[in-house]
Formats: structure tokens, sequence, C-alpha cells
């Protein structure tokens, strides 16, 4: 694997299209980035993955690819492998899983801005007008955690300035600390604008003149906040008070923000917190399993959503997904999981989903997500065949649904959805009549 130094707050390259390269913002880039939200199809990009010795002190963590760090197929904790053919072999790491044909499978790290920089060739490539940057605010309190997170940020920050593309920030709050939670928030939003100055960066996507920002996860029940002091931070953020800096601001809501049930906090005070965000994206994944559901799920959440956030005067930006798998990583939780549990159809699952948002208006999409093969709604390329996964591996592959696709379908097909979004235009509900069979 490739090594590279840190000087103060600027990372040093040795190998990377525009050289030389000083990770600052503004210091590279191919073409003006995107701007705005509108037209826009962006994908989320977890960044989460790492393996030992990748990048400060970390000498034995395969973040997010094995349970315990135990290097073997039993304790994979991924359901897709990706496909990493198009990358240097110096960039990647080394492990002893094997193939039927004896080929060792490598994997990746985040950390290598190489990797990083040709995730986001591929959004240019494929006509993906960016990424979401996930930050998880669970991590936030650990110093070690922030430093890699934001090595992982600057990462993605100059290959979007090189590729052309646009990025923002989504906190995640799964799993944080209730007491805290709000106030790490606050603090690292200063941090990365005033220490990192990420907003000055040519990539960083912004919309009505302001920076934008999404917090995801306030409002279900299964996560930390009270509405109070969400919605203080909320006006904090979008009127640029308590020093913080002024964004756009995307809710990541539960399905059920209007109603106030089953994946939403019950309290009458979050249906202020949810109408005061800018733009509103509800979360879709796994909420329904097939063509049918999706069209129940438009007629149910969606359409009532659109009418909600016109009548409010804010933006709706609904989320699509390839499909969900998520068996290894249940496995690893002592819970059973279902491999291949949502079908992916080819693409056709997708699709479906992409021609009733487009023919009902919707001007702005999220896809979830580039990189999650922990939960199989990778969009990056993976493998597609039963017999190019790790010996004594249970994983999902693409030609599993009866199909013969490319490694890289699924970039593809959000490209394709990408396309129409941008031009404003409806496309054909048959998938093989955009992109072929």
């Amino acid at each position: 694997m490739r090594r590279w130094t840190k000087n103060g707050s600027l990372f040093l390259l040795a190998a990377v299209e525009c050289l030389p390269v000083l990770l600052q913002p503004g210091a590279c880039r191919a073409a003006e980035p995107i701007q705005g939200l509108k037209g826009r199809l962006f994908v989320g990009y977890q960044g989460w993955f790492a393996c030992p010795g990748d990048y400060e002190g970390n000498t034995k963590q395969w973040s997010h690819w094995f349970l315990n760090n135990a290097q073997d197929a039993n304790h994979l904790t991924v359901d897709f492998l990706p496909s990493l053919r198009l990358m240097d072999p110096k960039d990647l790491c080394e492990t002893t899983l094997q193939r039927p044909d004896g080929t060792h499978v490598p994997l990746y790290s985040a950390q290598n801005p190489h990797v990083v920089a040709t995730h986001f060739k591929w959004m240019e490539d494929h006509g993906i007008d960016g990424a979401a940057m996930q930050r998880f605010v669970v991590n936030l309190p650990n110093r070690n955690e922030v430093r890699r997170f934001d090595h992982v940020l600057q990462n993605a920050l100059a290959a979007a300035e090189s590729h052309g593309r646009g990025l923002f920030i989504t906190y995640d709050v799964s799993g944080a600390n209730p007491q805290t939670v709000v106030n790490d928030v606050r603090r690292d939003w200063k941090h990365l604008v005033e220490d990192s100055k990420i907003t000055d960066s040519p990539a960083y996507v912004h919309a009505k003149t302001k920076p934008v920002l999404e917090l995801w996860g306030f409002g279900f029940a299964t996560r930390p906040g009270e509405a109070a002091e969400v919605l203080a931070l909320i006006r904090d953020l979008k009127d640029g008070a308590a020093g913080l800096r002024a964004v756009t601001l995307i809710g990541g809501v539960p399905t059920n923000w209007r109603a106030l049930t089953k994946d939403s906090k019950s309290d009458p005070a979050w249906a202020q917190v949810y109408r005061s965000y800018d733009v509103i994206s509800p979360w879709a994944v796994g909420r329904f399993t097939d063509d049918a559901g999706a069209d129940s799920f438009l007629k149910t959440y969606v359409l009532p959503d659109m009418a909600e956030t016109a009548r409010l005067g804010i933006d709706y930006m609904p989320v699509i997904f390839a499909g969900f798998s998520a068996s290894n990583r249940e496995r690893a939780h002592g819970r059973q999981g279902i491999l291949n549990q949502i079908p992916r159809r080819c693409g056709n699952f997708m699709w479906h989903q992409v021609w009733n948002l487009l023919r009902s208006h919707a001007d702005m999409l999220y896809a979830a997500m580039f990189d999650e093969v922990d939960e199989g709604t990778a969009l990056l390329p993976v493998e597609t065949r039963g017999d190019r996964l790790p010996v004594g591996s249970q994983m999902a592959y693409l030609d599993q649904d009866g199909c013969s696709l490319p490694d890289d379908w699924y970039l593809r097909v959000t490209g394709a959805a990408a396309g129409f979004v941008r031009r404003g235009q409806v496309p054909p509900p048959d998938l093989r009549a955009v992109i072929g069979p």
C-alpha cells in the first residue's frame, strides 16, 4: 500500500492525477465542481472502511470489513465484495482471503487518497453530481477518530475538486450520546468551518448562497436528541447564530415525519422541528421490497410529503436505493440476517423508484449509498459472480437475480438517473430502454 505523510493541516500526495497536490481547499481541480441541489443527484458516502497500517497509528483495525479484526471469511461483516480491478494494486490492502481459483482478495481503505480519488472519478465518469459525506457523531468525542474522519474528508474534498464533483457534510446521530449529541454537532461544525475551512473549497456544495449541511437521524424513535435542543440547533445553523456558519439545512427525517408515528418520535414538538428544515429528506431504505411496495410508498408517503413541503415552501429530496442485504453484519451481532433480503432485480428495483419519483416531479434525489457494502446498498463496482467471492463466505453478487451484468452496472444506472434529474425529464419506465439489457 502506498504511504502518504501529514504536514500540519495539509496532506501531501505522491501520485494523484494533479501533481503536485496539497490537499487544501482550492489547491487542485479539473473543472468547476457541482453547485446547488435542484436538478442534482447526490450519493451517500460512508468512507468508513479501513485496514491496518492505513493512517496514523492504526496497526490492526479492519474497520467495517471484519468482526473483531479476524481476517477470515467467517468474520466478514459485508454482504457485497467491491470489485477493485480498476485500482492500482499498490493502493489496496492485502488479505488472506482466497477465491476458488486461489487468487487473494484485496480490500481498501478510504484513508488512502488514491482510493477516494478513484471513487470520485467514477462519479465523474458516470455523471453523478457528488457525495453527501457521512460524519458519525458517536465518534466525535474521540480525538483519534476525528483525525481519521478529517483525513478521509480531506481526501474526498481533493477528489471532488479534481473531478468537478460536489460534496457536503451529513451528520449521522445514530448511537450518539443523548446528553452531548447537539453540542458535539455544534463543536464539530465550528471545527470544520474554522479549522479545516471546508466550506472554502470550491467543491463544497452551496445552495441559496449558503453551504449545504444535513442533519440525519434527529426525531427517529431509536436516535438521540430532544426536540427543543434540536430546534435551537436548527435555528442557529440556519441563521448563522451562536458562532456557527449559516447553512442551507437538509433534514434526514423519519418516513413518518408528518404523522409522528412508527419510526418517528411521537412528541408533538417534533412536528415543528421537521418543518424548520430548508429541505426534507425522509428515509426510504428498507421501507418496501418490490415495485408494488414502491408504488404504495409513493402514494402513502411521497406524494403527501411533496404536498406538505410545497405548502411550507421547503424543498423535498427523496431517497432511492438499489436493494438490501446485511446478513453478515446481522450475524456478527448475533442476529439472524437474510442474504439478498431485498433483491436488486438487475437494477429494475431501483429504476422503478426513479421513474416513480421523476414522474411525480421530484427535482433532486439522494441515492443510498455509494460504498455501503455492509447493508448491500452499494452503488460502486462489486463482484458479479459467485465464483469471485472468498472461499467459505456467504455473500451476494450482481448476477444473483439471473442477470449477466458488468461490475459497474449500478454506477451506470445511477448516472442515468442523474441525467434525467438534471434535464428535468421523466425517464422511460423500462431500464432496458435507457441503458440496454
